[in-house]
């Protein structure tokens, strides 16, 4: 999928778990929408989540970032702009390398609920209607190089992270993104808490390429400008959408 990722300064994380505001026109502002949570999520509001929000902003793209395959159906790839998959570092085996596994395993055993495919088997997957449906999946994914920073969070529960990096630790996963895994997105995710600017300095030194992102504990426009002026490429706010509607405006530069 193509992004002007240097259009992209304000993201909002939508939890499909939470409820969201009545009057979603607050997103107006924001410069890309990713709908996805660690607890609670199920492709049921996932998808609902991704209509609402699409009603109001036809212009602005939304990602789906499932944590888990099952919340990920041919209803939610054609309804998102692209489908965000998260490599969290910093987590355990299953977090990085087997949710990816379990992804394509579930493309290739049952590709009419993901796509509309015909292709009944992996083996399949070699065939030309198999390569089709992998293009088709492939043109909408986006991956992301994951650093979870908070350890007290659900984020950092369920992904099996245990210990934070250091911030020269965020500097080697942010070149990796770039240099060896070719990810469009590095994210370092305070997850409801505010983390400073240490991190996002010591990545921004090495990200040419890809974006860098940063969320947690933004909840003012204070907040966003320090983050901003350390060499975030975009900010990700989405605690205060849910519960400050008012206070997230403040966040979404003039």
């Amino acid at each position: 999928m193509n992004v002007d990722w240097d259009g992209i300064t304000h993201v909002t994380k939508v939890d499909p778990a939470k409820s969201l505001p009545s009057d979603l026109g607050v997103l107006e502002g924001t410069d890309l929408v990713l709908v996805g949570g660690s607890d609670g999520v199920t492709e049921s509001n996932s998808l609902e989540a991704i209509e609402r929000v699409t009603d109001v902003l036809s212009e602005i793209p939304i990602f789906q970032e499932p944590y888990s395959s099952s919340h990920v159906s041919r209803e939610t790839i054609e309804a998102a702009d692209a489908v965000s998959i998260p490599a969290v570092y910093n987590g355990d085996r299953d977090h990085f390398v087997g949710k990816h596994v379990e992804l394509f395993t579930e493309v290739g055993q049952k590709p009419d609920e993901l796509l509309g495919s015909s292709v009944p088997l992996v083996g399949d997957l070699i065939a030309s209607k198999g390569v089709e449906v992998v293009a088709e999946l492939a043109d909408k994914l986006v991956g992301e190089g994951y650093v979870v920073q908070h350890l007290e969070s659900t984020a950092a529960a369920v992904s099996g992270v245990d210990t934070a990096y250091s911030p020269d630790e965020v500097a080697g996963a942010a070149l990796a993104t770039e240099v060896f895994y070719d990810f469009p997105i590095f994210y370092v995710e305070y997850s409801g808490t505010y983390g400073g600017p240490d991190d996002v300095e010591a990545a921004a030194r090495y990200l040419e390429e890809t974006a860098l992102f940063y969320g947690g504990g933004i909840d003012s426009s204070e907040k966003a400008s320090e983050i901003l002026e350390a060499g975030a490429d975009a900010i990700v706010v989405g605690d205060c959408f849910h519960d400050e509607p008012e206070t997230f405006r403040e966040t979404i530069p003039e």
